[in-house]
């Protein structure tokens, strides 16, 4: 690793392990909430009573301690106090669930024990289903806009499917707003200011309206100055904030029977975000034993070249791995723009011995984002109009009720979801592209001793024109356009989804109030079509390819020059799939307060379309090139119509299959009268794993499988045609297998500790190949018998909060901590040994003083409160070096190249943020 956490972080981790955070009290709900079949009570939180923590997930408002479920309850007022206000902080209480991001917060990424969906292709869809308020969201990114008031957080782990109307294999957030309250006028909001110029203002109205129904109204508006600093004269910092949300609800509850909750609610953001900044080391690699694989390390040779072209990259300071400054292309900003808005009704209606829940919801996301594609002041790459938009309908109807006496639960339910994906798409090589790619070839040759460089040079050599002329040159030759300028300058993908399900969760009491089995069945039915059409102006790409002069296309074709029309109907273009999943469950009360659990599910995600126009097969033409170029073309071209790596572009390169998982579990929950104990173990085993991956160049979409025959290390090497596996040969290539513990304790009154730990070792088998069986892509190398991205082994979070009286006059106080710990990770889907983020730590905090009755209160916050520096994901900068460490270790056997000179990009967290916030209500 490059750098170990501080001692006296760790130091500071050990004592913290006995501190964590408020406790996960599920809230009143006055009308029902999520489909719930009534609203949980308030829970009493005070003194040496045990103050249950109700949850909702099994759709019926029970105890934590009774619901055999892997599940982390968080309550909003834990939320508000470690200072999550969106989805990325949940995290912070939450010890299995890890949510990240990169170019875009509408790619950010939830994982739950080290299993997720990487965002960057709004093709895939998540691992994780998030729900808020009953109602799917069609990406984890798409449900990071500002939540509002939160009644309360739920996080299950491991697949879903027999109790929510959209299926996952990893697990599910439930996230529930905080509803209209019958019969009670009142009004609160709060101003916040912090560093950075950080401003927010919240709050929220409700009112009766008569004695059965009510309204309530919350508003959010928030903004920031970017803490990446931006060192290009005229543009803006990055990685800012300026959102608002505006949410208005109407509860109507006539009898005991009904219930209706309608929500319509609208958010934009419009800020400058994400942006990349140099990861350190900058070196060279470079194998000087070929026997034992020894490496020097020397300095980078590309980045001289680059700062001398005017890239202004910003090294990191010593003994760091990134700093928070950057300096990009003027007049090229990292361009983030959201409209957010939907509407759903939610009613409940019992019917005698049954409950009819309906939901019925529509949203509308839209996302425009921008970005100078090679981080850095050059211009390079761009890509400056990618545009999606997600439009949902869904509609979830269940009805649920109790039998023979009380001793079977039943629920019986159906879900209908349709959703219209549009893509637009852009990239373009940038003013300086040519000059850029003309020095890297031209200091290949001068390396060889062909000629010099001479960075004045249009061709960046002083050599004979006839060694080198520059690629306007040989686009003249060919009668191709110049590079700058080129590229896909208008993709498009429309992708309608539909899906249907039915799916029953039924537990019967075997002994009554002791013993206890539950069944839960799901029939998912999908279907997806697509169409695309993508205009390339990049001639230069195929023209090489067609050519003698294919040795120089790498650079030329970085923008895929295949130019592509797939309308609708077109052989390939539709997915269809049918799956029963489900889940069986045995628990057993041997005393009251302890019960004790085991399990076995099967989890299913739908397969479909990579929407990314560079995973399209690069134009291979017969009889161009060299006669051992022209030999390997022709062995593509022979391959059948619609098949991946035929040398076509056509649909079927961008066709992915459906992610399926068994999962075992057995658990124990204890519920004591100042203790809670939860603890859960393990194993999950994932088919056709949906892997995204960027190569330096493109993302390539894979269903990772293992052989169950040894590929002799085919899957390791630099081949894309060796190592495939017979399909009836294939097994699980992913594997998750471990333990979690999770406790509340409330030693005195007005004191709550909890803890939280994961050990999660999920990982990649070996002898790893692609989709079918096909063998796995080079990019892939380094993947077999390793860990997954973003998948921390050892993940602890720990907290205190206490809240005493202070003084006699109904004066009350807060004092909260909470940490998260999390251990090594390698933050790149391709696993290169450079995208390791070492083992860190964020700890919040925040003190409050309020008056009798809460009418008005202070708070000091702080949130990464040791200011520590660490890197959500790393990436290859695009087109700029090659090479990794494990591809120099394996030069001589691999057969990869024996030097490497690549240069990497880190997506940073938030440093240390600090500010005050008044609140006040009536």
């Amino acid at each position: 690793m490059y750098r170990s956490y501080r001692p006296a972080l760790a130091a500071g981790l050990l004592s913290s392990a006995l501190l964590l955070t408020l406790p996960a009290a599920a809230q009143q709900s006055p009308v029902g909430q999520a489909g719930d079949q009534s609203a949980p009570p308030a829970t009493d939180q005070t003194g040496d009573t045990p103050g249950d923590i109700l949850v909702t997930a099994t759709r019926r408002a029970e105890r934590l301690s009774d619901v055999p479920i892997a599940i982390t309850a968080i309550s909003g007022e834990t939320l508000a106090a470690t200072g999550a206000v969106d989805l990325r902080g949940i995290d912070q209480v939450a010890p299995s669930l890890l949510v990240s991001g990169a170019t875009s917060e509408a790619n950010f990424t939830a994982r739950i024990r080290g299993i997720g969906t990487v965002g960057e292709n709004p093709g895939l869809e998540s691992s994780v289903g998030l729900f808020v308020d009953g109602v799917y969201r069609a990406r984890s990114g798409v449900g990071l806009t500002e939540l509002g008031e939160v009644d309360r957080v739920e996080v299950l782990r491991g697949p879903q499917g027999t109790l929510f109307g959209r299926n996952s294999t990893a697990g599910t957030i439930s996230i529930v707003t905080r509803a209209p309250e019958l019969g009670r006028t009142d009004a609160h909001g709060s101003v916040s200011y912090g560093n950075y110029d950080y401003w927010r203002l919240d709050g929220a109205v409700n009112l009766p309206v008569g004695e059965t129904a009510a309204v309530r109204v919350d508003g959010v508006w928030q903004r920031r100055d970017g803490f990446i600093r931006q060192l290009t004269p005229g543009e803006p910092d990055i990685q800012d904030r300026n959102r608002w949300l505006a949410r208005g609800q109407f509860a109507w509850a006539p009898n005991d029977a009904l219930s209706v909750r309608i929500i319509g609610d609208y958010a934009e953001r419009h800020e400058n975000c994400c942006n990349g900044v140099l990861l350190g080391p900058v070196r060279n690699l470079t194998r000087t034993d070929p026997a034992g694989g020894a490496i020097a390390v020397g300095a980078n040779t590309l980045l001289p070249l680059l700062q001398a072209l005017g890239a202004n990259y910003q090294l990191p300071p010593a003994g760091e791995r990134f700093q928070f400054s950057t300096s990009t292309s003027a007049g090229v900003p990292y361009r983030s723009e959201v409209r957010d808005w939907g509407a759903s009704g939610e009613v409940n209606w019992q019917l005698g011995a049954a409950t009819l829940t309906s939901i019925t919801a529509w949203r509308d996301y839209k996302n425009r984002m921008g970005q100078d594609n090679d981080f850095n002041r050059l211009d390079l790459l761009d890509r400056q109009d990618l545009d999606r938009r997600f439009r949902n309908f869904s509609q979830e109807v269940r009805l649920a009720g109790r039998a023979f006496d009380g001793r079977l639960d039943w629920l019986v339910g159906g879900y209908y979801g349709n959703e219209k994906l549009n893509v637009d798409d852009d990239q373009r090589y940038g003013q300086d592209y040519t000059r850029f790619a003309n020095c890297i070839i031209a200091t290949s040759f001068a390396a060889s001793g062909a000629g010099q460089v001479d960075l004045a040079s249009p061709t960046c050599s002083s050599a004979p024109a006839s060694v080198f002329a520059g690629y306007d040159a040989v686009a003249r030759q060919l009668g191709a356009a110049p590079l700058n300028g080129t590229g896909a300058n208008d993709g498009n993908f429309t992708q309608v989804s539909r899906n249907w399900a039915l799916f029953t969760h039924n537990t019967l009491a075997i002994v009554p109030d002791r013993l206890f089995a539950t069944i839960g069945v799901r029939y998912t039915d999908e279907h997806k079509r697509v169409r695309a059409d993508y205009r390339a102006t990049n001639t230069l790409c195929p023209a090489l390819l067609n050519s003698s002069l294919q040795s120089l296309a790498g650079l030329a074709c970085v923008v895929n020059g295949a130019g592509v029309d797939i309308p609708a109907g077109t052989p390939g273009s539709t997915f269809d799939d049918g799956q029963w999943t489900g889940t069986a469950v045995l628990g057993f009360k041997p005393v009251t307060s302890v019960l004790v659990y085991a399990s076995a599910s099967r989890g299913y995600k739908a397969g479909g379309f990579n929407l990314d126009f560079s995973g399209l097969d690069r134009p291979c033409f017969a009889g161009a090139g060299t006669a051992a170029q022209a030999a390997a073309c022709a062995a593509l071209l022979s391959r059948p119509a619609n098949t991946p790596g035929n040398g076509r572009a056509e649909v079927a390169d961008l066709a992915y299959a459906s992610e399926k998982v068994t999962a075992y579990e057995v658990g124990a929950k204890w519920n004591g009268r100042s203790i809670d104990v939860n603890v859960a173990a393990f194993h999950q085993l994932f088919s056709g794993y949906q892997l995204n991956t960027y190569n330096g160049t493109s993302f390539e979409v894979a269903n990772i499988q293992s052989c169950r025959d040894s590929l002799n290390r085919a899957d390791t090497d630099a081949s894309a045609a060796t190592g495939a596996c017979a399909p009836d040969r294939l097994r699980p290539g992913v594997v998750s297998t471990g333990v979690e513990l999770e406790s509340t304790i409330r030693p005195v009154r007005d004191v709550s500790v909890n803890l939280g730990f994961t050990y999660a070792h999920t990982r990649y088998r070996r002898y790893l190949v692609g989709t079918g069986g096909r063998p796995l892509s080079p990019v892939l190398f380094q993947l077999p018998d390793q860990d997954l991205s973003n998948a921390p082994e050892v993940v602890t979070t720990a907290g205190i909060g206490w809240t005493p009286a202070v003084g006699t006059r109904g004066l009350t106080g807060l004092v909260y901590f909470d940490v998260r710990m999390q251990s090594d990770t390698n933050t790149g889907s391709d696993l290169d040994l450079e995208k390791v983020q070492d083992a860190f730590a964020v700890v919040n905090g925040r003190l409050g003083l309020y008056g009798a009755s809460r009418r008005w209160g202070v708070e000091l916050w702080a949130q990464n409160l040791l200011n520590q520096r660490y890197f959500q994901l790393a990436s290859d900068i695009p087109a700029q070096g090659s090479g990794t460490f494990r591809s120099v270790q394996q030069a001589a056997s691999g057969g990869f190249s024996g030097s490497a000179n690549a240069l990497y990009i880190g997506f940073p967290g938030e440093p240390r943020t600090y500010g005050v916030t008044l609140r006040g209500s009536f």
